[in-house]
């Protein structure tokens, strides 16, 4: 059964990416319109999550920000073919403009590594071509379930150079050699840390269980920590890539300080271009001992 749906989802990657970028997004929109007119998970969650982290919002408001949560959540679907079956030329034509590229620039003239916070915010997977393309790089990831997908995931994703490390004692051990070597590590920051291996901390004023990992390697190494998103344009335009400095504390010893850095440092991203964030992830789903489930 893993194997047809490895099979069925290949198959869907090719035949999007036979289609132009806005045409692609156009369909994904449409998809995630469907899903916000429905009651699937994906729209509840979206809903919940917008509710919690956005009270300063009316209901109208909310609805509002959430249908466009799930049109973009849809573009980021329809634009998987892009990011995987183009060549990756044709892919990084499609980046207009790159913002404050000489902070990345001057934290690795350092030499000490750098750690890019990279949030499910836009298309990481433009934003981890173009660095790919441009340095030597090394990303952390969840390895899917499905082998082939696993099989498809690293060879797109490490076809411009670069290595992907998983998430465990192994990929931990290489993301520390790169830093060290003063290269360049990425990280998606933002997604529910595994039992034992967090701390809560606020997260759009909401405890939320956080990732240890990246401020203890920030500790640990020294290394500068940066924020960057892809931003996607509208139409099929196609994406500007954004660099920031982030705040140095993330690389305190202290976790509480450190997590909850880093987690505003995420949420300063997101409120950029909220609904170009995956709220569809269930962020909060593991609560502090006492607390009623959010989902």
């Amino acid at each position: 059964m893993k194997h047809i749906k490895g099979l069925l989802a290949v198959s869907v990657l090719f035949l999007i990416s036979l289609l132009p970028l806005g045409w692609a997004q156009r369909l994904g929109s449409a998809l995630g319109r469907k899903m916000a007119r429905g009651e699937s998970k994906l729209a509840r969650v979206t809903r919940k999550n917008i509710e919690i982290c956005f009270p300063e919002l009316d209901s109208s408001q909310r609805e509002t920000l959430a249908i466009s949560s799930l049109e973009q959540t849809g573009c980021s679907a329809g634009e998987m073919g892009m990011s995987w079956m183009w060549k990756p030329e044709r892919v990084l034509k499609k980046i207009t403009e790159v913002h404050n590229e000489d902070v990345l620039e001057d934290a690795l003239a350092k030499k000490r590594g750098v750690i890019i916070i990279a949030p499910h915010l836009g298309n990481w997977e433009v934003l981890g071509l173009y660095l790919s393309n441009k340095y030597k790089m090394t990303t952390m990831y969840r390895p899917p379930k499905i082998e082939m997908m696993d099989r498809l995931t690293r060879k797109k994703r490490e076809r411009m150079g670069a290595k992907l490390a998983p998430a465990n004692v192994k990929g931990v051990r290489m993301t520390m050699k790169a830093l060290k070597s003063g290269s360049l590590v990425g990280i998606l920051p933002d997604q529910e840390a595994d039992r034992g291996s967090g701390v809560f901390v606020p997260f759009f004023g909401v405890e939320a269980y956080t990732m240890k990992l990246l401020p203890q390697l920030a500790a640990q190494t020294g290394a500068e920590v940066i924020t960057a998103f892809a931003k996607r344009l509208p139409d099929g335009e196609g994406f500007e890539i954004y660099f920031n400095k982030a705040d140095s504390a993330i690389g305190s010893k202290d976790m509480d300080v450190s997590a909850r850095a880093m987690n505003a440092e995420v949420e300063s991203c997101v409120r950029q271009i909220p609904e170009q964030y995956q709220w569809e992830y269930r962020r909060f789903d593991y609560r502090p001992e006492g607390e009623a489930k959010i989902y």
